[in-house]
């Protein structure tokens, strides 16, 4: 018997062609989104209370730095593993754990902020982290049964609903403060606590209606490649060979991982330059608030345009509104309404380049290997992230929030230069490995 051709083999079309694996999508997207608005609510909070709270509790400019990295890090190291159970369990199993040690860690942060704790201070943030993993993973969730033409749109949907509960956390401070008030909290305990009400509750949701679950509908849907007798490599080995040998998927995985280094070492301090400047608690949740609206806003036109267009067009256009942002954040560092819409186009030029790369890195990679190397990338690109943030830090501390523009600008180059020299990249139904395997 002939083997299915190598496209439809990798991309899962003989999935996406059934009414019952479009009825299962349809259900699946319906539970993500829910779970997302609900389970960013939770993420939002730790870019900029946890910033602050980091700030108050450590009294040491350094060791604030590090933790307000520890977020970050915690969805770096806890992306491969939540990958590998998605590879293994299913995505309901995945998701639901990860929203789930989410929440501890917000609750562990409400005794830090009450009793202005170090050491729970780093542990609640990097354990808080896990949200981010998770939301992040959803995104890839949306796409195991969505067809070729429909990935970037699905993909950008998860992305998109994420916008109502990612405005909303930042802005916790404000019933935090209510909480206060009648309470006796701190006001971050009280933004904390209602934090992990969200969170909790996001993986109740996700664990008791992600039913069917879409990744291993697909996994019974789609036939596994064959592969020689013997032994077996391991999920990594796999994800690491595919890169080796997939140029689009290694495109992907740069432009994904430099628009999360680019974005985290500049929205990070943004919060710190702004009290600099004076600003209030309310004014930096404001900014951070429209930061996350740019972010995820505008990612269903961003998804078509990529479906539409091709993924590198889309990524050359977040480039653009990349370098904007950063020049006017070296130009005019110190004027708040500046600095506001400089956040705000960096939040725009994150959401292409991340929507199209994770649309691009999502086509072109294998079923065999993809919770697992969706979770590999999250993994990189929110380690990168967290290792630009900390290097920003002290580069703040030393020079202005217009060097930092500047060093972000020149961190771009590399995909300037591949951008404009590779080959277009796969569109929509096209094979995905095709040129790939050489």
């Amino acid at each position: 018997m002939s083997e299915p051709p190598l496209s439809t083999r990798v991309t899962g079309d003989l999935g996406s062609a059934t009414p019952e694996t479009s009825r299962v999508q349809r259900r699946t997207m319906v539970v993500l989104v829910i779970m997302q608005i609900v389970g960013t609510i939770g993420v939002g909070v730790a870019p900029s209370i946890g910033v602050l709270l980091a700030g108050e509790v450590t009294q040491n400019e350094a060791w604030a730095g590090l933790a307000r990295t520890a977020s970050t890090l915690g969805a770096a190291l806890l992306g491969l593993p939540l990958g590998d159970l998605a590879a293994r369990f299913g995505r309901r199993f995945a998701l639901s754990i990860g929203w789930w040690i989410a929440a501890i860690g917000s609750a562990i942060l409400v005794a830090a902020s009450q009793g202005s704790l170090v050491i729970p201070l780093f542990v609640g943030l990097l354990l808080i982290g896990a949200g981010s993993a998770v939301s992040l993973q959803a995104r890839f969730a949306a796409t195991d049964l969505a067809r070729p033409r429909h990935k970037g749109r699905a993909l950008a949907l998860v992305v998109w609903v994420g916008t109502i509960g990612s405005v909303l956390g930042p802005n916790l401070g404000v019933p935090g403060e209510f909480l206060s008030a009648h309470s006796g909290l701190t006001v971050y305990a009280g933004a904390f606590l209602i934090a992990a009400i969200c969170l909790g509750l996001a993986g109740v949701i996700v664990f008791i209606w992600l039913r069917p679950d879409p990744l291993l509908h697909l996994q019974r849907t789609v036939p596994a490649p064959t592969s020689p007798i013997g032994r077996r490599p391991s999920r990594v080995r796999l994800a690491l060979a595919e890169l080796r040998l997939n140029r689009s998927a290694r495109y992907a995985v740069i432009a994904i991982i430099t628009a999360q280094s680019v974005m985290a070492s500049v929205m990070t301090m943004t919060p710190v330059h702004m009290v600099h400047m004076g600003g209030s608690i309310e004014v930096v949740g404001i900014t951070i608030s429209l930061h996350v609206l740019g972010m995820y806003a505008f990612s269903p036109f961003v998804g078509y345009l990529a479906d539409r267009m091709g993924q590198r067009l889309t990524i050359g256009l977040g480039i653009v509104v990349f370098l904007a942002s950063l020049v006017i954040g070296a130009v005019r560092a110190d004027e708040t309404a500046w600095v506001i819409v400089s956040l705000i186009l960096l939040g725009v030029g994150w959401s292409f380049v991340n929507v199209s790369g994770s649309a691009l890195f999502s086509a072109v990679v294998s079923d065999e290997t993809r919770a697992s190397s969706q979770g590999g990338v999250d993994a990189l690109s929110n380690l990168c992230g967290a290792a630009a943030a900390f290097a920003a830090g002290p580069l703040l501390a030393i020079s202005s929030f217009s060097m930092l523009s500047v060093v972000a600008m020149v961190a771009l180059v590399p995909l300037i230069i591949l951008t404009l020299r590779g080959e277009r990249a796969p569109r929509g139904d096209r094979p995905a490995f095709e040129g790939n395997r050489r």
